[in-house]
């Protein structure tokens, strides 16, 4: 099926992206059209009443470009292009950006070629869902390009919009950080109110650890430097100093280093393009944020026929 969709919208790149070190990964179509086809369905109701007036089906071909009308990262390419392959698979959709490049206002990313009706009628679907993705990946790469040359990685969070959390987090992955859970059932966070509800952080592993199943990964959320230790004493994975000083996550992350190398920590909570970069500096590992998705603004694109 890649084959087919490479060859149909002569994309330069395969379906699996590496950009900054980060491998972004398309879902499969059997996923990805279920959800563009709702959304198209979504859009066209009944009909398109405009585009059905002016042309009969499949009967007047046409031209359009993609222009950015707004300097920032380019995401979601491969995405409308089947948008519109949903529509008509004889539409052609050449892109004339990658996934991932950072494209000047004015610059045309795409060109397609096919039935009228296919391209008016996929016009806002498609150029909703790159602007979107787009704005994504342009704030995750400025956040990126601050910690760059430190040995820490961005993640990203499940604060995502309901339905497009498998896209948003396309698009952090494009900006050049890496997903963190993508559902809950991806891997074990204690946090704050699940601790509370199970007495402890002591008494929360230890029930946790003898329910989930081989090999899933226990990270545990701490506020202080008594809850990083009991976290260690307990034998957490992953230990997340959430909100904490920085001079606190300091003497957190040589107190973990010293005892367990093994346990990866990662820092949370009010992280901004002023305060990554120190955070960055204490020597952790990951810092998580959910800023490039819930504060990122659209990319402006337009389609000229």
């Amino acid at each position: 099926m890649t084959e087919y969709f490479s060859a149909i919208f002569q994309f330069p790149y395969p379906h699996t992206l590496t950009m900054m070190n980060s491998t972004a990964a398309l879902p499969p179509f059997i996923v990805l059209d279920k959800m563009l086809s709702t959304w198209l369905l979504e859009d066209i109701g009944r009909g398109d009443r405009t585009t059905q007036s002016l042309f009969l089906a499949d009967t007047v071909e046409g031209q359009a470009e993609w222009i950015v009308k707004a300097t920032g990262v380019i995401a979601g390419l491969p995405i409308a292009a089947r948008v519109f392959h949903l529509l008509n698979e004889r539409v052609s959709f050449v892109p004339f950006a990658v996934e991932g490049q950072y494209c000047e206002r004015g610059l045309i990313v795409a060109r397609m070629h096919g039935s009228m009706d296919a391209l008016l009628t996929g016009e806002r679907v498609a150029l909703n869902l790159v602007m979107r993705l787009s704005g994504i990946a342009t704030l995750t790469r400025q956040y990126v390009e601050k910690i760059i040359d430190l040995p820490v990685r961005l993640v990203d969070t499940r604060k995502t919009t309901p339905g497009l959390r498998i896209l948003e987090k396309y698009a952090t992955q494009i900006g050049g950080a890496i997903n963190h859970r993508m559902g809950l059932d991806d891997a074990v966070m204690l946090k704050d109110n699940h601790i509370a509800a199970a007495g402890g952080i002591g008494a929360a592993i230890k029930k946790v650890r003898s329910q989930i199943p081989y090999p899933l990964n226990i990270e545990i959320e701490t506020e202080s430097l008594d809850q990083v230790k009991e976290a260690l004493l307990h034998g957490a994975d992953i230990i997340m100093l959430d909100n904490m000083p920085i001079e606190m996550m300091k003497k957190a992350v040589q107190m973990i280093r010293q005892q367990d190398s093994r346990v990866k920590i990662e820092a949370s909570g009010n992280i901004t393009l002023e305060t990554i970069r120190s955070v960055a500096e204490t020597g952790i590992d990951y810092i998580s944020t959910s800023a490039p998705i819930t504060q990122s603004k659209w990319l402006d694109l337009s389609m000229k026929m």
